[in-house]
Protein backbone atom coordinates (compact mmCIF):
# COMPACT_ATOMS: atom_id res chain seq x y z
CA UNK A 1 0.00 0.00 0.00
CA UNK A 2 2.98 2.56 0.63
CA UNK A 3 4.74 1.83 -2.79
CA UNK A 4 1.68 2.78 -4.49
CA UNK A 5 0.71 5.84 -2.41
CA UNK A 6 4.51 6.54 -2.84
CA UNK A 7 4.21 6.41 -6.58
CA UNK A 8 0.81 8.32 -6.58
CA UNK A 9 2.13 10.95 -4.42
CA UNK A 10 5.66 11.78 -7.20
CA UNK A 11 3.47 11.66 -10.01
CA UNK A 12 1.00 14.39 -8.04
CA UNK A 13 0.49 17.53 -9.87
CA UNK A 14 2.37 20.74 -8.36
CA UNK A 15 0.28 22.84 -10.88
CA UNK A 16 -0.60 26.36 -9.28
CA UNK A 17 2.11 25.80 -6.32
CA UNK A 18 4.46 28.84 -6.31
CA UNK A 19 7.65 28.22 -3.84
CA UNK A 20 9.03 31.60 -4.02
CA UNK A 21 11.71 33.58 -2.17
CA UNK A 22 10.36 36.07 0.22
CA UNK A 23 9.65 39.70 -0.74
CA UNK A 24 10.54 41.63 2.34
CA UNK A 25 13.91 42.56 4.42
CA UNK A 26 14.23 40.65 7.49
CA UNK A 27 15.56 43.28 10.81
CA UNK A 28 17.91 41.73 12.88
CA UNK A 29 14.34 40.22 15.00
CA UNK A 30 14.43 37.59 12.27
CA UNK A 31 15.81 34.93 10.67
CA UNK A 32 14.67 32.66 8.39
CA UNK A 33 13.06 29.18 9.62
CA UNK A 34 15.25 30.22 12.51
CA UNK A 35 13.39 30.71 16.31
CA UNK A 36 11.79 34.35 16.51
CA UNK A 37 11.64 34.24 20.25
CA UNK A 38 14.84 32.69 20.71
CA UNK A 39 16.64 35.26 18.09
CA UNK A 40 15.05 37.94 20.74
CA UNK A 41 16.26 36.56 23.70
CA UNK A 42 19.56 36.50 22.44
CA UNK A 43 20.20 39.87 21.37
CA UNK A 44 18.36 41.16 24.40
CA UNK A 45 21.07 39.04 26.68
CA UNK A 46 23.97 39.71 24.37
CA UNK A 47 22.96 43.46 24.80
CA UNK A 48 22.90 43.95 21.18
CA UNK A 49 19.29 45.99 21.95
CA UNK A 50 17.13 46.15 24.81
CA UNK A 51 13.85 45.02 25.78
CA UNK A 52 12.65 48.62 25.20
CA UNK A 53 14.04 48.75 21.69
CA UNK A 54 12.52 45.56 20.87
CA UNK A 55 9.07 46.43 21.94
CA UNK A 56 9.19 49.63 20.27
CA UNK A 57 10.06 47.89 17.06
CA UNK A 58 7.04 45.81 17.25
CA UNK A 59 4.68 48.90 18.49
CA UNK A 60 6.13 50.96 15.24
CA UNK A 61 5.11 47.80 13.07
CA UNK A 62 1.46 47.82 14.51
CA UNK A 63 1.44 51.73 13.97
CA UNK A 64 2.54 51.41 10.08
CA UNK A 65 0.71 48.17 8.86
CA UNK A 66 -2.51 47.60 11.67
CA UNK A 67 -4.37 50.49 9.43
CA UNK A 68 -4.71 48.36 6.70
CA UNK A 69 -4.51 44.58 8.44
CA UNK A 70 -6.77 45.64 11.75
CA UNK A 71 -5.14 43.41 14.06
CA UNK A 72 -5.73 44.37 17.01
CA UNK A 73 -8.62 45.84 19.20
CA UNK A 74 -7.10 47.07 21.88
CA UNK A 75 -3.30 47.96 21.99
CA UNK A 76 -1.31 48.92 25.43
CA UNK A 77 1.61 50.30 24.16
CA UNK A 78 2.27 52.12 27.60
CA UNK A 79 2.19 48.71 29.67
CA UNK A 80 4.25 46.72 26.90
CA UNK A 81 7.04 49.63 27.58
CA UNK A 82 6.59 49.07 31.00
CA UNK A 83 6.76 45.66 31.03
CA UNK A 84 9.85 46.09 28.68
CA UNK A 85 11.84 48.70 31.00
CA UNK A 86 11.38 46.37 33.80
CA UNK A 87 13.31 43.72 31.83
CA UNK A 88 15.71 46.27 30.80
CA UNK A 89 16.00 47.11 34.56
CA UNK A 90 16.60 43.40 35.82
CA UNK A 91 19.23 42.81 33.19
CA UNK A 92 21.21 46.41 34.51
CA UNK A 93 20.68 45.45 38.14
CA UNK A 94 21.32 41.73 38.15
CA UNK A 95 22.73 40.67 35.15
CA UNK A 96 21.50 37.80 32.67
CA UNK A 97 20.84 35.15 35.06
CA UNK A 98 17.39 34.54 35.56
CA UNK A 99 15.99 36.13 32.35
CA UNK A 100 14.15 33.61 30.75
CA UNK A 101 13.78 32.57 27.14
CA UNK A 102 10.60 34.78 26.93
CA UNK A 103 11.89 37.07 28.67
CA UNK A 104 11.24 40.94 26.90
CA UNK A 105 9.35 39.17 23.77
CA UNK A 106 6.51 41.04 22.70
CA UNK A 107 3.54 38.92 22.21
CA UNK A 108 -0.26 39.51 21.18
CA UNK A 109 -3.13 37.64 23.60
CA UNK A 110 -6.63 36.89 21.85
CA UNK A 111 -9.44 39.49 22.80
CA UNK A 112 -11.57 36.25 24.40
CA UNK A 113 -8.37 35.89 27.59
CA UNK A 114 -8.61 37.87 30.02
CA UNK A 115 -5.57 40.47 30.72
CA UNK A 116 -5.79 42.17 34.14
CA UNK A 117 -6.40 45.69 33.26
CA UNK A 118 -6.88 45.80 29.79
CA UNK A 119 -9.45 45.59 28.21
CA UNK A 120 -11.19 42.06 27.12
CA UNK A 121 -14.14 41.88 25.30
CA UNK A 122 -13.86 38.40 23.01
CA UNK A 123 -14.72 40.74 19.70
CA UNK A 124 -18.32 41.69 21.07
CA UNK A 125 -20.11 45.03 21.92
CA UNK A 126 -21.78 43.31 25.20
CA UNK A 127 -18.87 43.37 26.61
CA UNK A 128 -16.78 46.87 25.01
CA UNK A 129 -16.34 48.05 28.90
CA UNK A 130 -15.27 44.70 30.20
CA UNK A 131 -11.80 44.80 31.78
CA UNK A 132 -10.82 42.01 33.61
CA UNK A 133 -9.32 42.38 37.31
CA UNK A 134 -7.50 39.02 36.80
CA UNK A 135 -5.30 37.45 34.31
CA UNK A 136 -6.19 34.00 32.68
CA UNK A 137 -4.13 31.30 34.04
CA UNK A 138 -2.05 31.17 30.72
CA UNK A 139 -1.48 35.09 30.42
CA UNK A 140 -0.02 35.08 34.18
CA UNK A 141 2.39 31.92 33.03
CA UNK A 142 3.66 34.44 30.42
CA UNK A 143 3.90 37.47 32.88
CA UNK A 144 5.80 35.31 34.93
CA UNK A 145 7.89 34.31 31.95
CA UNK A 146 8.35 38.30 31.31
CA UNK A 147 6.84 38.17 28.06
CA UNK A 148 5.69 41.64 26.91
CA UNK A 149 1.62 42.20 26.19
CA UNK A 150 1.66 44.47 22.83
CA UNK A 151 -2.21 44.32 22.84
CA UNK A 152 -5.63 42.28 22.55
CA UNK A 153 -5.84 40.90 18.96
CA UNK A 154 -9.40 40.70 16.73
CA UNK A 155 -11.57 37.84 16.46
CA UNK A 156 -15.22 36.95 15.27
CA UNK A 157 -17.73 37.54 18.23
CA UNK A 158 -17.45 34.80 21.34
CA UNK A 159 -14.96 33.25 18.66
CA UNK A 160 -18.12 32.24 15.98
CA UNK A 161 -17.03 32.46 12.81
CA UNK A 162 -14.20 31.35 10.54
CA UNK A 163 -13.35 34.69 8.94
CA UNK A 164 -13.29 37.52 11.19
CA UNK A 165 -15.68 39.24 9.71
CA UNK A 166 -18.16 38.51 12.47
CA UNK A 167 -16.21 40.49 14.94
CA UNK A 168 -18.37 43.74 16.63
CA UNK A 169 -15.56 45.98 16.03
CA UNK A 170 -14.17 45.71 12.48
CA UNK A 171 -13.26 43.32 10.02
CA UNK A 172 -9.53 41.64 10.03
CA UNK A 173 -7.57 41.54 6.88
CA UNK A 174 -5.07 38.92 5.09
CA UNK A 175 -1.22 40.76 4.74
CA UNK A 176 -0.41 38.44 1.97
CA UNK A 177 -3.86 39.87 0.26
CA UNK A 178 -6.07 42.52 2.05
CA UNK A 179 -8.82 41.80 0.34
CA UNK A 180 -8.89 38.32 1.71
CA UNK A 181 -10.10 36.80 4.88
CA UNK A 182 -7.74 35.59 7.89
CA UNK A 183 -9.63 32.78 9.22
CA UNK A 184 -11.22 33.12 12.63
CA UNK A 185 -11.94 32.86 14.93
CA UNK A 186 -8.39 33.76 15.67
CA UNK A 187 -7.86 35.87 12.72
CA UNK A 188 -6.49 38.77 14.30
CA UNK A 189 -3.56 36.78 15.73
CA UNK A 190 -3.10 35.03 13.00
CA UNK A 191 -2.39 38.09 10.83
CA UNK A 192 -0.64 39.95 13.86
CA UNK A 193 2.26 37.09 13.49
CA UNK A 194 1.98 37.07 9.82
CA UNK A 195 2.27 40.81 9.43
CA UNK A 196 5.53 40.58 12.17
CA UNK A 197 3.24 43.02 14.15
CA UNK A 198 4.64 40.71 16.92
CA UNK A 199 6.80 37.65 18.07
CA UNK A 200 3.93 35.35 18.61
CA UNK A 201 0.85 35.63 19.84
CA UNK A 202 -2.05 33.46 22.17
CA UNK A 203 -5.70 31.67 20.28
CA UNK A 204 -8.07 29.91 20.99
CA UNK A 205 -9.15 26.99 19.33
CA UNK A 206 -12.65 25.55 19.09
CA UNK A 207 -13.42 23.77 16.02
CA UNK A 208 -10.20 24.62 14.12
CA UNK A 209 -10.05 29.16 15.16
CA UNK A 210 -6.15 28.13 15.58
CA UNK A 211 -5.49 26.26 12.47
CA UNK A 212 -7.68 27.20 9.97
CA UNK A 213 -6.32 31.06 10.26
CA UNK A 214 -2.81 29.75 10.37
CA UNK A 215 -3.14 28.26 6.99
CA UNK A 216 -4.68 31.44 5.57
CA UNK A 217 -2.09 32.72 6.88
CA UNK A 218 0.96 31.31 6.24
CA UNK A 219 1.94 30.78 10.08
CA UNK A 220 2.40 27.95 12.57
CA UNK A 221 -0.92 26.88 14.81
CA UNK A 222 -0.69 24.21 17.77
CA UNK A 223 -3.91 23.47 19.04
CA UNK A 224 -2.87 21.10 22.36
CA UNK A 225 -4.56 18.22 24.30
CA UNK A 226 -7.59 19.09 25.79
CA UNK A 227 -6.48 19.63 29.42
CA UNK A 228 -2.89 20.73 28.49
CA UNK A 229 -3.41 24.33 28.54
CA UNK A 230 -5.84 25.69 31.47
CA UNK A 231 -8.67 27.25 29.99
CA UNK A 232 -8.93 29.33 33.50
CA UNK A 233 -9.88 33.33 32.23
CA UNK A 234 -10.86 32.14 28.62
CA UNK A 235 -13.69 33.33 27.96
CA UNK A 236 -16.38 30.20 27.35
CA UNK A 237 -17.75 29.12 23.64
CA UNK A 238 -18.15 25.53 23.93
CA UNK A 239 -16.28 24.70 26.95
CA UNK A 240 -15.87 20.93 26.21
CA UNK A 241 -14.58 22.18 23.12
CA UNK A 242 -12.24 25.11 23.96
CA UNK A 243 -8.71 25.42 24.33
CA UNK A 244 -5.62 27.85 24.37
CA UNK A 245 -2.75 27.71 22.21
CA UNK A 246 -0.09 29.45 20.55
CA UNK A 247 0.32 31.04 17.38
CA UNK A 248 4.22 31.64 15.88
CA UNK A 249 6.26 31.85 12.86
CA UNK A 250 8.44 28.48 13.80
CA UNK A 251 7.24 25.25 15.12
CA UNK A 252 9.93 25.83 17.54
CA UNK A 253 8.26 29.44 18.83
CA UNK A 254 5.33 27.35 19.52
CA UNK A 255 6.78 24.76 21.59
CA UNK A 256 8.68 27.60 23.66
CA UNK A 257 5.22 29.21 24.08
CA UNK A 258 3.78 26.09 25.00
CA UNK A 259 6.43 25.58 27.70
CA UNK A 260 5.23 28.52 29.28
CA UNK A 261 1.39 27.89 29.45
CA UNK A 262 1.16 24.05 30.00
CA UNK A 263 0.32 22.39 33.36
CA UNK A 264 -2.51 21.63 35.65
CA UNK A 265 -4.13 24.31 37.51
CA UNK A 266 -6.85 24.61 41.11
CA UNK A 267 -8.63 27.14 38.77
CA UNK A 268 -9.57 24.65 36.21
CA UNK A 269 -11.23 21.21 37.19
CA UNK A 270 -10.19 19.69 33.33
CA UNK A 271 -7.05 20.86 33.19
CA UNK A 272 -4.65 17.79 33.07
CA UNK A 273 -2.28 16.58 35.59
CA UNK A 274 -0.31 15.23 32.77
CA UNK A 275 3.66 15.89 33.47
CA UNK A 276 4.81 18.96 31.81
CA UNK A 277 7.81 18.45 29.29
CA UNK A 278 10.40 21.02 27.51
CA UNK A 279 8.72 20.31 24.02
CA UNK A 280 11.42 22.75 22.46
CA UNK A 281 13.92 20.46 24.11
CA UNK A 282 13.55 17.55 21.93
CA UNK A 283 13.51 19.30 18.39
CA UNK A 284 16.34 18.26 16.45
CA UNK A 285 18.71 20.98 15.70
CA UNK A 286 18.68 22.09 12.38
CA UNK A 287 22.52 20.79 10.93
CA UNK A 288 21.91 17.53 11.73
CA UNK A 289 19.17 16.99 9.43
CA UNK A 290 21.27 18.18 6.37
CA UNK A 291 23.37 16.04 4.04
CA UNK A 292 20.51 13.31 3.12
CA UNK A 293 19.52 12.18 6.63
CA UNK A 294 16.37 10.26 7.37
CA UNK A 295 15.46 11.55 11.13
CA UNK A 296 11.63 10.03 10.41
CA UNK A 297 12.76 6.48 10.46
CA UNK A 298 10.66 4.52 11.98
CA UNK A 299 7.66 7.20 11.87
CA UNK A 300 3.68 6.00 10.78
CA UNK A 301 2.15 8.78 9.19
CA UNK A 302 -1.50 7.81 8.03
CA UNK A 303 -3.19 9.99 5.05
CA UNK A 304 -6.04 10.80 6.05
CA UNK A 305 -8.22 9.34 1.98
CA UNK A 306 -11.61 11.40 3.35
CA UNK A 307 -9.95 15.13 3.63
CA UNK A 308 -8.80 14.33 -0.19
CA UNK A 309 -10.14 14.47 -3.94
CA UNK A 310 -13.33 15.84 -4.53
CA UNK A 311 -14.05 19.27 -2.59
CA UNK A 312 -10.46 20.14 -2.04
CA UNK A 313 -8.76 22.32 -4.19
CA UNK A 314 -6.33 20.72 -7.03
CA UNK A 315 -3.38 23.03 -5.33
CA UNK A 316 -4.07 22.37 -1.91
CA UNK A 317 -4.16 18.16 -2.69
CA UNK A 318 -1.35 18.43 -4.89
CA UNK A 319 0.58 20.36 -1.86
CA UNK A 320 -0.22 17.46 0.59
CA UNK A 321 0.91 14.68 -1.47
CA UNK A 322 3.85 16.34 -1.90
CA UNK A 323 3.93 17.39 2.25
CA UNK A 324 3.42 13.77 1.96
CA UNK A 325 6.07 12.80 -0.30
CA UNK A 326 8.54 14.82 1.53
CA UNK A 327 8.20 13.35 4.86
CA UNK A 328 8.71 9.60 3.28
CA UNK A 329 12.12 11.06 2.04
CA UNK A 330 13.21 12.03 5.59
CA UNK A 331 12.51 7.79 6.37
CA UNK A 332 8.97 8.39 7.56
CA UNK A 333 5.93 5.38 6.18
CA UNK A 334 3.48 7.32 4.80
CA UNK A 335 -0.08 5.24 4.52
CA UNK A 336 -3.78 6.00 3.30
CA UNK A 337 -6.04 5.37 5.71
CA UNK A 338 -9.78 6.17 5.67
CA UNK A 339 -11.89 7.29 9.02
CA UNK A 340 -15.23 6.72 7.63
CA UNK A 341 -16.61 8.47 10.52
CA UNK A 342 -14.93 11.58 9.01
CA UNK A 343 -17.57 13.54 7.57
CA UNK A 344 -20.35 12.65 10.35
CA UNK A 345 -17.81 15.04 12.99
CA UNK A 346 -19.11 18.41 11.09
CA UNK A 347 -22.26 18.40 12.01
CA UNK A 348 -22.37 16.55 15.73
CA UNK A 349 -19.39 19.40 16.34
CA UNK A 350 -21.67 22.08 15.47
CA UNK A 351 -24.71 20.53 17.66
CA UNK A 352 -22.61 20.43 20.46
CA UNK A 353 -20.88 23.34 20.28
CA UNK A 354 -24.21 25.63 19.47
CA UNK A 355 -25.61 23.96 22.46
CA UNK A 356 -22.57 24.84 24.88
CA UNK A 357 -22.66 28.03 23.43
CA UNK A 358 -26.68 28.96 24.32
CA UNK A 359 -25.82 27.88 27.69
CA UNK A 360 -22.76 29.68 28.23
CA UNK A 361 -23.73 32.82 26.55
CA UNK A 362 -26.90 32.89 28.74
CA UNK A 363 -25.07 34.83 31.86
CA UNK A 364 -24.71 38.07 29.23
CA UNK A 365 -28.24 39.61 30.33
CA UNK A 366 -27.26 43.22 31.63
CA UNK A 367 -27.24 42.14 35.28
CA UNK A 368 -24.27 39.64 35.52
CA UNK A 369 -22.14 40.43 32.66
CA UNK A 370 -21.93 42.46 29.72
CA UNK A 371 -24.06 46.02 28.68
CA UNK A 372 -27.24 47.32 29.59
CA UNK A 373 -29.64 48.69 27.83
CA UNK A 374 -31.14 52.26 28.67
CA UNK A 375 -34.95 52.92 29.38
CA UNK A 376 -35.66 49.41 30.23
CA UNK A 377 -38.91 49.60 32.16
CA UNK A 378 -38.77 45.57 32.94
CA UNK A 379 -36.39 42.69 33.60
CA UNK A 380 -37.69 40.94 30.47
CA UNK A 381 -37.51 44.35 28.58
CA UNK A 382 -33.82 44.87 29.82
CA UNK A 383 -33.31 41.28 29.10
CA UNK A 384 -33.96 41.56 25.15
CA UNK A 385 -32.55 45.27 25.06
CA UNK A 386 -29.60 44.56 26.53
CA UNK A 387 -28.85 41.16 24.59
CA UNK A 388 -30.36 42.35 21.20
CA UNK A 389 -28.18 45.31 21.26
CA UNK A 390 -24.88 43.44 22.53
CA UNK A 391 -25.18 40.57 20.33
CA UNK A 392 -24.22 40.44 16.54
CA UNK A 393 -26.24 38.12 13.88
CA UNK A 394 -24.35 34.97 13.86
CA UNK A 395 -24.43 34.87 17.67
CA UNK A 396 -27.77 35.19 17.96
CA UNK A 397 -28.12 32.65 15.26
CA UNK A 398 -25.97 29.75 17.23
CA UNK A 399 -27.57 30.95 20.53
CA UNK A 400 -31.24 29.92 18.81
CA UNK A 401 -29.94 26.75 17.43
CA UNK A 402 -28.26 25.59 19.79
CA UNK A 403 -31.18 26.16 22.25
CA UNK A 404 -33.40 24.40 19.72
CA UNK A 405 -31.08 21.18 20.35
CA UNK A 406 -31.56 21.27 23.72
CA UNK A 407 -35.02 21.75 23.92
CA UNK A 408 -37.43 19.09 25.21
CA UNK A 409 -38.70 17.72 22.10
CA UNK A 410 -35.62 17.72 19.97
CA UNK A 411 -32.86 16.56 22.90
CA UNK A 412 -33.19 13.08 21.72
CA UNK A 413 -32.77 13.95 17.94
CA UNK A 414 -29.98 16.38 18.19
CA UNK A 415 -28.07 16.72 21.47
CA UNK A 416 -27.74 13.22 22.35
CA UNK A 417 -27.43 11.97 19.03
CA UNK A 418 -24.48 14.47 18.49
CA UNK A 419 -22.91 13.01 21.31
CA UNK A 420 -23.24 9.34 20.28
CA UNK A 421 -21.66 10.60 17.36
CA UNK A 422 -18.52 12.21 19.30
CA UNK A 423 -17.84 9.23 20.93
CA UNK A 424 -17.63 7.15 17.73
CA UNK A 425 -15.10 9.92 16.00
CA UNK A 426 -12.87 9.97 19.15
CA UNK A 427 -12.57 5.77 18.72
CA UNK A 428 -12.22 6.07 15.30
CA UNK A 429 -9.49 8.54 15.39
CA UNK A 430 -7.71 6.81 18.43
CA UNK A 431 -7.69 3.41 17.13
CA UNK A 432 -6.10 4.98 13.64
CA UNK A 433 -3.69 6.54 15.94
CA UNK A 434 -2.72 3.51 17.43
CA UNK A 435 -1.55 2.52 14.21
CA UNK A 436 0.26 5.91 13.19
CA UNK A 437 2.27 8.70 14.86
CA UNK A 438 0.07 10.72 13.08
CA UNK A 439 -2.59 11.45 10.99
CA UNK A 440 -2.05 13.83 7.83
CA UNK A 441 -4.78 16.13 6.16
CA UNK A 442 -5.07 19.45 4.75
CA UNK A 443 -5.86 21.90 6.75
CA UNK A 444 -8.91 23.55 4.81
CA UNK A 445 -10.50 22.63 1.54
CA UNK A 446 -9.74 26.05 -0.41
CA UNK A 447 -7.32 29.20 0.65
CA UNK A 448 -7.98 32.40 1.97
CA UNK A 449 -11.22 33.84 0.18
CA UNK A 450 -12.65 37.11 -0.49
CA UNK A 451 -14.13 39.32 2.33
CA UNK A 452 -17.79 39.07 2.54
CA UNK A 453 -17.62 35.63 -0.18
CA UNK A 454 -19.39 33.96 2.30
CA UNK A 455 -20.77 35.88 4.91
CA UNK A 456 -24.23 36.02 3.43
CA UNK A 457 -24.11 31.68 3.30
CA UNK A 458 -23.68 30.51 7.04
CA UNK A 459 -23.46 27.00 5.96
CA UNK A 460 -20.96 27.28 3.16
CA UNK A 461 -18.70 29.33 6.24
CA UNK A 462 -19.14 25.85 8.51
CA UNK A 463 -18.16 23.87 5.78
CA UNK A 464 -14.77 25.17 5.90
CA UNK A 465 -14.14 23.39 9.13
CA UNK A 466 -14.48 19.85 8.35
CA UNK A 467 -10.71 19.22 8.43
CA UNK A 468 -10.64 20.69 11.95
CA UNK A 469 -13.51 20.26 13.61
CA UNK A 470 -13.24 16.22 14.51
CA UNK A 471 -9.47 16.82 16.12
CA UNK A 472 -11.70 18.99 18.69
CA UNK A 473 -14.30 16.00 19.39
CA UNK A 474 -11.98 13.98 20.08
CA UNK A 475 -9.93 16.38 22.57
CA UNK A 476 -6.27 15.67 20.30
CA UNK A 477 -3.61 17.74 19.69
CA UNK A 478 -2.93 19.15 16.03
CA UNK A 479 -0.25 21.20 14.20
CA UNK A 480 -0.44 23.62 11.42
CA UNK A 481 2.41 24.69 9.26
CA UNK A 482 3.17 25.82 6.07
CA UNK A 483 3.71 23.56 3.05
CA UNK A 484 3.68 26.21 -0.21
CA UNK A 485 1.59 28.50 -2.04
CA UNK A 486 -1.11 28.26 -4.48
CA UNK A 487 -1.35 31.60 -7.03
CA UNK A 488 -4.38 33.50 -7.19
CA UNK A 489 -5.73 37.06 -8.63
CA UNK A 490 -5.94 40.01 -5.97
CA UNK A 491 -8.93 42.30 -6.51
CA UNK A 492 -7.11 44.09 -9.56
CA UNK A 493 -6.68 41.22 -11.00
CA UNK A 494 -2.79 41.39 -10.05
CA UNK A 495 -1.13 38.20 -8.81
CA UNK A 496 -1.28 37.06 -5.28
CA UNK A 497 0.61 34.21 -3.37
CA UNK A 498 -1.41 32.77 -1.00
CA UNK A 499 -0.47 29.77 1.32
CA UNK A 500 -1.17 26.71 1.95
CA UNK A 501 -0.82 24.64 5.07
CA UNK A 502 -1.06 20.86 6.49
CA UNK A 503 -2.61 19.67 9.85
CA UNK A 504 -0.76 17.36 11.53
CA UNK A 505 -2.99 15.80 14.08
CA UNK A 506 -1.24 13.45 17.08
CA UNK A 507 -2.12 10.98 19.93
CA UNK A 508 -3.52 12.78 23.22
CA UNK A 509 -0.86 14.44 25.42
CA UNK A 510 2.18 13.67 22.54
CA UNK A 511 2.53 17.51 21.71
CA UNK A 512 6.64 16.64 21.92
CA UNK A 513 6.37 13.96 19.44
CA UNK A 514 3.81 15.97 16.96
CA UNK A 515 6.31 19.00 16.97
CA UNK A 516 9.22 17.23 16.38
CA UNK A 517 7.74 15.87 13.57
CA UNK A 518 6.80 19.26 12.62
CA UNK A 519 9.75 20.98 13.16
CA UNK A 520 11.70 18.35 10.90
CA UNK A 521 9.62 19.01 8.07
CA UNK A 522 10.16 22.84 8.32
CA UNK A 523 13.54 22.71 8.36
CA UNK A 524 14.26 20.52 5.66
CA UNK A 525 11.34 21.43 3.21
CA UNK A 526 11.81 23.62 0.40
CA UNK A 527 10.38 26.47 1.53
CA UNK A 528 11.77 30.15 1.62
CA UNK A 529 10.92 32.11 4.68
CA UNK A 530 7.39 33.28 4.55
CA UNK A 531 7.38 37.04 4.61
CA UNK A 532 3.72 38.28 3.67
CA UNK A 533 3.58 41.38 1.10
CA UNK A 534 2.24 43.46 3.94
CA UNK A 535 4.99 42.36 6.85
CA UNK A 536 6.11 45.31 9.17
CA UNK A 537 9.17 43.67 11.21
Amino acid sequence: MQAGLHNRLRSGSLRGLAFKAARCKHTAVFAAKSSVIRDIHEKITSKECTAVEVTQRYLDAISKTDPKICSFITVDADQALAQARAIDAQIATHGTEGIKVLSGVPLAIKDNICTQGTRTTAGSQILRDYVPTFDATAVSRLRAAGAVFLGKTNMDEFGMGSSTENSSYKATRNPWDPERVPGGSSGGSAAAVAARECAAALGSDTGGSIRQPAHFCGIVGLKPTYGRVSRYGLISYASSLDAIGPMAHTVEDAALLLNAITGADSHDATSSGQPTVDFAAGLLPAESLQGGSRPLAGRRIGLVAETLGEGVAPEIDAAIRAAARHLEDLGAVVEEVSLPTFSLGLPAYYVLALSEASSNLSRYDGVRYGIRTAGATDLPSMFCGSRGEGLGGEVKRRILMGTYALSAGYYDAYYKRAQQVRTLVQKEMNSALASFDALLTPTAPSPAYRLGEKSADPLAMYKGDLMTVNVNLAGLPAVVLPVGFMAGAGAEGQDVQLPVGMQLIGRAFDEAGLLQLAHVYEQTASLPPLAAPLAAV
